[in-house]
């Protein structure tokens, strides 16, 4: 049976999930309200966090399909999935068009020297202009440097939410059969040189409480079979032995055990216990190794330690030292966007509490690990991101992202001012039926903290994305308008009538009956200072009597926080707390009198 191996790359909310949902209810492999995204993360989010494979059978053909991520931050679940497919199908919104996303997967898989088809999708909404799209497409292109073979793509529309794709617009289409159809006729058939010794290469690990860890890859040559002792290369040269228990290939979203697999597919192995993502799994000890599955840096910093609060302790299950550390070494397996520091230099972290410095791609990629550790019933607490500063050829660079913001053109001054102010250059501005496109560059210590501003400007009804660029010369002081903290001066829980003549000066984090203690954030204030507050005073009750005095309490709903909000409002003096049932913002040091020496110092 030949193979096609392909994957799906789009920028965030393209239609790329419900595009593969189709694709498995036509090929009958899926039921009514299936749904790719089966993560609980991913369905309340709706978006894709991790890249998933399938497969389909069609016309005697098994198709291999990967579903890969389309937001930024988790770009290097799109890279490590790239080198293991032969083609890529481009999926592009009809309205929007290419954004941030789409330019960084597109530029990938061109440099692999990829073909992309290109699927146009959501050419029934109102406002979509699939014409000008696929001009736009065409520019970028050219824009990213792709061969006349590349230029020479071959176009499909299609409404992946009622399953239908078609050649030309004015074509009668009842399901995705033309699209189906251009894979098997454009999608070259994977290698299957069987005859040579097998070489393999992971770029995924599951895990199995009966049979371990799994490792998930690309028969690149040979074929693997049950039983099989085998050598498993480090791209450095390194080798050790092991031995294949269990392997299976998929059929939908499902695995399907088998006793031998041909080169060319795309299968999961047990037996392998130590293995990582990039290795190389070889029949002979002489074999070379594959080329190892580069991903860019990067981007911030932060510091996870354990929690040390009043309030640690009360929530999680897993609260110390060693079963972070644990839990972070075993993210590394699978997350290699990600970068740790166990024992980071002297005087980055805090005196007295152990510090493990987590590098990632931006501040969604860390968020996602930290909203994962809580469910699982972590409690641990964060410092403020920080972007990575880097010296190049002696001079001092900071990471740029490309940042497309959508907004009404009754707003989009005020959005131009604040990334103006945030030292953000715009190289592009256009419009299209009252929506203005503004594309900026701009550090990303510009950009940290400004999607909640976004949101409250553009009042909910905005789009932003953004990309990483590269590292460009360090541009100095960002200004950006700092609020002043209210911090609890006492533990207990916070009072109706406290709250109440507090949301005077600025936003509440936290509503009545909830409890605090000495030196939480409980909400910010207007002005610019710091606010030393008590939540806990109640009403002095007496014999006195005058109109007005029982006035009624109206509290404003408070502005509860999540951690991505948390890592966007957090100051370089907070902590973040988080714990399997709250988000706290809290200062590093608790007390008002080691938070003056603190100051001192510095």
């Amino acid at each position: 049976m030949e193979i096609r191996n392909i994957a799906i790359i789009a920028h965030v909310d393209h239609g790329k999930t419900t595009l593969m949902d189709g694709i498995m209810k036509q090929a009958g492999v899926a039921k009514e309200g299936f749904s790719m995204d089966s993560n609980a993360l991913e369905q309340e989010r709706g978006i894709t966090i991790y890249a998933k494979n399938a497969s389909i059978e069609y016309k005697g053909t098994k198709i291999n399909i990967v579903d890969t991520p389309g937001h930024a931050d988790f770009g290097s679940e799109v890279e490590r999935v790239l080198r293991s497919i032969d083609t890529v199908l481009l999926l592009v919104d009809a309205q929007e068009g290419p954004m941030p996303q789409t330019r960084f997967v597109l530029k990938k898989s061109l440099e692999l020297g990829m073909k992309p088809i290109v699927l146009i999708n959501k050419i029934d909404k109102p406002a979509s202009r699939p014409k000008e799209v696929l001009d736009e497409i065409l520019e970028l292109f050219i824009e990213l440097g792709a061969t006349d073979e590349q230029l020479n793509f071959h176009t499909i529309y299609s409404i992946g939410r009622q399953g239908i794709a078609k050649k030309h617009l004015t074509d009668e289409s009842k399901d995705l059969t033309p699209l189906l159809e251009a894979i098997l006729e454009l999608v070259p058939a994977a290698p299957s040189n069987t005859k040579i010794p097998l070489r393999m290469q992971p770029f995924n690990l599951a895990y199995d409480s009966y049979t371990g860890r799994l490792a998930l890859g690309r028969i690149y040559e040979g074929k693997v079979r049950v039983g099989q002792n085998v050598f498993i290369k480090k791209p450095t040269g390194e080798t050790r032995t092991g031995k294949v228990t269990g392997l299976y290939t998929f059929l939908g979203l499902d695995r399907k055990e088998v006793d031998e697999a041909l080169a060319g597919d795309i299968v999961m192995l047990a037996g392998l216990p130590d293995i990582f993502i990039g290795e190389t799994i070889c029949e002979l000890e002489d074999q070379k190794p594959l080329p190892a599955i580069a991903v860019d840096e990067p981007t911030i910093a932060l510091n996870f330690m354990v929690n040390n609060s009043p309030f640690a302790g009360r929530e999680g299950k897993f609260v110390t030292t060693r079963q972070i550390r644990e839990r972070l070494e075993k993210e590394l397996e699978v997350n290699v966007g990600l970068k740790i520091d166990f024992t980071p230099p002297a005087g980055t972290g805090i005196v007295g509490v152990d510090t493990f410095k987590v590098y990632g791609r931006g501040e969604l990629h860390v968020s996602i690990l930290l909203e994962t550790m809580r469910r699982e019933g972590f409690e641990l607490q964060v410092s403020q991101p920080q972007v990575i500063i880097k010296e190049i050829a002696g001079v001092k660079s900071e990471p740029f992202e490309e940042v497309i913001a959508d907004v009404r053109s009754d707003v989009s001054g005020e959005v131009i001012r604040k990334l103006s102010q945030r030292k953000g250059l715009m190289t592009n501005m256009r419009e299209h039926q009252g929506i203005t496109r503004l594309t900026f560059e701009i550090p990303t210590r510009g950009l940290l903290g400004f999607r909640g501003e976004f949101v409250i400007d553009t009042r909910g009804e905005g789009i932003l994305s953004a990309r990483f660029i590269g590292f460009r010369p360090h541009v100095g002081v960002i200004e950006k308008h700092e609020f002043g903290s209210m911090i609890s001066m006492e533990t207990g829980d916070a009072v109706g009538f406290a709250l109440w003549n507090l949301q005077e000066r600025g936003t509440l984090y936290i509503g009545a009956g909830v409890p605090v203690y000495e030196g939480m954030l409980i909400g910010n204030t207007s002005k610019g200072d710091d606010l030393d507050v008590n939540p806990c005073k109640g009403k002095v009750m007496s014999n006195y009597r005058s109109a007005g005095k029982d006035e009624a309490i109206d509290l404003v709903p408070p502005f509860t926080l999540t951690i991505e909000r948390g890592l966007e409002i957090m100051h370089e003096s907070d902590f973040l707390e988080i714990t399997p049932k709250s988000v706290r913002l809290r200062k590093q040091y608790l007390k008002k009198t080691d938070r003056e020496k603190s100051s001192k110092k510095k």
